[in-house]
């Protein structure tokens, strides 16, 4: 048994995503952000948590999957890499899996629908696949730095 790490999985739609939980830092609802002009179209905007400026990401336009049309049922999930701190907009939060090492596969070349780099691993699970998010290149992707002056 190799090492086992915990992710919390959300979802889009139907596909269902796994966020490293030292990575997460609380999970809040829905609420309205402000635009920032000139940010790239996955970037809803930013919000003000307890006195930190926090840039929000369209989890599923970062994906090239189109907006999210947001509701009060929506779900932000607060994440700190090493280096910044952003919001991950998710149409909902539905669990806590522990993940061996060992059970995690790469991600095809071709064919995840997303870019890979954005991806860190497949986990095949029953009744279908959790696709581990990439944090660190999901929000330090060089299409990112129109918003760095916020997230550095």
């Amino acid at each position: 048994m190799g090492m086992a790490a915990q992710y919390i999985t959300c979802t889009l739609g139907d596909a269902e995503y796994g966020i490293d939980i030292l990575s997460v830092r609380e999970i809040k609802g829905w609420t309205e952000t402000t635009a920032l002009p000139h940010a790239a179209p996955w970037v809803r905007g930013v919000i003000n948590l307890r006195g930190t400026i926090v840039p929000i990401l369209d989890l599923r336009a970062r994906f090239g999957q189109g907006m999210t049309v947001p509701t009060a049922m929506h779900v932000v999930v607060i994440i700190q890499t090493a280096t910044r701190m952003a919001g991950l907009l998710v149409d909902a939060v539905s669990d806590i899996i522990t993940v061996a090492a060992e059970e995690i596969r790469p991600v095809p070349e071709i064919g995840a629908g997303v870019p890979e780099r954005l991806l860190g691993g497949l986990i095949p699970r029953e009744g279908g696949m959790v696709s581990l998010v990439s944090l660190d290149n999901l929000i330090t992707m060089p299409d990112a730095e129109a918003a760095s002056g916020l997230l550095s």
